[in-house]
């Protein structure tokens, strides 16, 4: 099988409380379902008709085999996903309190598996080849990964525009995952010079270049060479940026459920829009579209939209403008 797009990076497994608007002390019980940022990116994309796989590692016990299984279940290419046999599945647990911004509390000591990839676990001409490559700025937060993913980088080098191929760079901020911001700017700052689309909220381009004004942040992006920079600026919409011209994007007004899952969501649109040879403006539309469902569902792989659904949507949307 052609690959489409291979993400590179977290996997594991979420627990979500039964009982919404509790806090973990009281929660009774939970139900599991696949999760981490490139997992949720990989399976967004399948349920939008392309082919995708995940560039990771799990641990030698149960759920290790229900993330495989999981990932088949979506249609996904578990063919890239390891086992690093002295470490145990990440799992991570997810308060709903507050639902737009739900606290998570990650299980990946002493180090998670899909931080140990080595240059033996990589498919090198996979990564070259694949029209779409989307990484995480996690995965540059410790050794071996590190080293790992900028190699990757270097291998396939920086796409050329119009050549239909995206390096694409999710900031992902997580300060758990860093000693402090400032490493973590230093790491991304290698990272922005391999991209050529990059994904990220007001938090997460403060960390990468400096300034939280979305503005600011996407002419510091676009001055790395990026191609296309999406800053995320939660109610007030997403800015889109190219050297051309930017545009903000409206957001698309929900009940939510959950927050998590909502910015993978965006992140499989994007794709779909990369994949399909759309205008950035277009793309950033469904990619919104996405986000506004998986906020209002509970979970984040198992309530990726359709293609279906984010047609309807942003068409209400057109039609009520």
């Amino acid at each position: 099988m052609t690959l489409d797009l291979l993400t590179v990076g977290r996997v594991g497994v979420d627990l979500y409380p039964q009982q919404s608007g509790m806090p973990l002390a009281e929660v009774t019980s939970f139900a599991k379902f696949l999760g981490g940022t490139a997992t949720n990116v990989a399976v967004g994309t399948a349920r939008l008709g392309h082919s995708s796989a995940v560039l990771t590692k799990v641990g030698p016990d149960g759920f290790g085999t229900y993330v495989r299984r999981a990932l088949e279940g979506f249609g996904v290419d578990a063919s890239y996903v390891g086992t690093a046999e002295h470490l145990l599945t990440p799992i991570a647990f997810c308060e709903l309190n507050p639902p737009e911004d739900p606290p998570l509390l990650f299980y990946r000591q002493p180090v998670a598996p899909d931080l140990t990839i080595t240059g033996n676990d990589v498919p090198w001409d996979v990564v070259r080849e694949v029209p779409v490559f989307w990484v995480t700025s996690t995965g540059v937060s410790v050794e071996p990964s590190r080293t790992t993913q900028l190699e990757m980088l270097a291998h396939r080098g920086r796409p050329v525009p119009g050549s239909g191929r995206h390096t694409v760079l999710d900031l992902d901020w997580r300060p758990m995952f860093w000693p402090s911001p400032e490493e973590a700017h230093a790491e991304y700052d290698l990272l922005l010079d391999s991209a050529s689309v990059v994904v990220g909220n007001r938090a997460e381009v403060e960390v990468a270049v400096g300034t939280a004004e979305p503005h600011e942040a996407a002419d510091r992006l676009l001055d790395h060479g990026v191609e296309l920079a999406l800053v995320k600026m939660g109610g007030e919409g997403v800015l889109v940026a190219t050297p051309a011209g930017r545009t903000v994007v409206t957001p698309h007004p929900v009940e939510v459920v959950c927050g998590l899952g909502a910015g993978d969501a965006f992140g499989g649109a994007l794709v779909h829009g990369l994949l399909s040879g759309w205008q950035p403006v277009r793309s950033a539309e469904y990619a919104n579209a996405a986000g506004a469902i998986v906020a209002s569902r509970l979970a984040c792989a198992d309530a990726m939209p359709t293609i279906e659904e984010l047609d309807e949507l942003v068409a209400y949307r057109g039609a009520h403008a």
